[in-house]
């Protein structure tokens, strides 16, 4: 690869530089399905002529100076080298099977070579998809997507690009004025909490032993994938069962809930009522929701830069036994959920982090980070896709999933949502969690159960 022009190498970013350290090498492997067999050269010329291509940061190599710091330096990119295909079925009962032991092999100790931008798409024509690998220092899951969609079209305005998110609904309001200064005092009282807490997690407290714990090393375990899958107009319908709940309320009473069935199905009678598991939480701190254009992404002085702005909150649960009604879950989720709106500990992690890798540096960050991830015990996020169906090539996408390598947690769950669907990647360490079909099947069920009882709900209120 030669240069195109002598340019100045760009630095890579505090977050970026944490996510190449060899510790966390951080990569986003995402999936997308397709309804008609893949066309390997017109998905080529598409790529070519993409909006991906004319970001700098996919058409960069990483190099290291002689003192180890991390640039981007403009290069010349040959598709063929970033395009794998692999025309021959792989093993596995159906599609999705086959697709997601790929991934699951492809998350251990499969590295993407520096020798070429940290990108790469692998054709699997024999099963009608594609799987994406993107290195997470070229940005999260919100740059991410914007990117993608810039590249893709509605299935019903082939002219135009999709829409993120979810539909705008009209917002609950509780009864009831607030004072204030309780109302400052509060927020005040959970950042301090919570950052004491996120400080403590990276030091030494860790949650007790259990069937799914993972630890140090458990990154370069063997892995297997699943799905679990959810209709969004269920968790819309448990939603607005709960006044003023969210999504993401009702997908965290989810977990809650099927990592309590599934922890009772490995080891009934064995764990204490009310035992915490902590999970940890990726939140945008994007000052602007939904799709962003990506002029405006790569803007300097944009207030939504392109690259990595999340922080990391940290999301308990308890094992339960059974509650009165699968509800409950929900409304415990939404407790704890609104304790940590009402606080900066998104931020206080973004910054914190942001302070060590600058004036201390990315071993120590690295090492802090990991820290937390080994002393808690699953990862959880949530990015929204299209509304709408959308194509590539003319081709109808079926489904978008996405997952990460690179924590020793032994569970790491992606939902990404999609024309009214939500799929659910479930990543898991097969030694400790051998079974992720069963687990995604828990959390099928307990979203179910929370639409019945919903149902349930207001069928007794009319």
């Amino acid at each position: 690869m030669g240069s195109l022009e002598i340019e100045r190498d760009e630095p890579v970013t505090p977050a970026g530089r944490l996510f190449l350290r060899p510790e966390m090498d951080q990569i986003i492997n995402s999936v997308f399905g397709v309804k008609n067999p893949l066309d390997v050269e017109a998905v080529k010329t598409e790529i070519a002529n993409s909006m991906m291509l004319k970001h700098p940061r996919f058409c960069s190599l990483m190099v290291r100076d002689p003192n180890g710091r991390e640039y981007w330096r403009k290069t010349q990119i040959d598709i063929d080298r970033h395009v794998i295909v692999k025309p021959d079925p792989l093993d596995g009962d159906d599609d999705e099977d086959a697709a997601n032991d790929y991934l699951a092999d492809l998350s251990v100790s499969s590295p993407l070579s520096t020798d070429k931008p940290l990108w790469e798409i692998h054709l699997l024509t024999a099963h009608k998809c594609a799987v994406v690998r993107i290195h997470h220092a070229l940005g999260d899951g919100i740059s991410l997507m914007s990117l993608f969609l810039a590249c893709f079209r509605r299935a019903d305005l082939p002219g135009q690009i999709p829409t993120i998110g979810l539909e705008p609904q009209t917002k609950q309001r509780s009864g009831g004025r607030r004072n204030p200064v309780w109302e400052v005092l509060t927020f005040v009282w959970y950042t301090l909490v919570y950052a004491v807490e996120f400080v403590l997690r990276s030091l030494w407290v860790k949650d007790r032993k259990t069937p799914i714990s993972g630890g140090a090393g458990v990154e370069l375990w063997p892995r297997k994938l699943a799905t679990a899958k959810f209709r969004l107009d269920n968790m819309k319908a448990v939603k607005n069962a709960i006044p003023n709940a969210t999504i993401n309320d009702v997908l965290f009473g989810v977990i809650s809930a099927g990592l309590s069935r599934y922890l009772d199905h490995r080891s009934p009678n064995k764990l204490q009522e009310g035992l915490q598991i902590t999970g940890v939480a990726m939140v945008n701190l994007r000052k602007q929701p939904g799709l962003q254009e990506m002029a405006e992404m790569m803007e300097s002085k944009s207030r939504s830069r392109w690259g990595n702005k999340f922080g990391m909150i940290l999301l308990p649960i308890y094992y339960h036994k059974a509650l009165a009604t699968p509800l409950h879950y929900v409304k415990k989720a939404k407790t704890m959920i609104d304790k940590k709106k009402r606080s900066l500990e998104a931020h206080f992690s973004y910054n914190i982090g942001y302070f060590v890798m600058n004036y201390v540096g990315s071993k120590i960050a690295c090492l802090l980070n990991y820290r937390i991830v080994c002393n808690t015990t699953f990862t959880i996020s949530n990015v929204l896709g299209p509304r709408e169906e959308i194509t590539i090539t003319g081709n109808p996408v079926t489904f978008i999933r996405a997952n990460t390598m690179g924590l020793p947690h032994a569970i790491t769950m992606h939902m990404v949502s999609y024309a009214g669907r939500a799929d659910m990647q479930i990543l898991v360490a097969k030694d400790i969690v051998p079974d992720p079909k069963f687990l995604a099947k828990c959390f099928e069920e307990a979203l179910l159960e929370m639409k019945e009882a919903a149902e349930a709900e207001a069928t007794s209120r009319s």
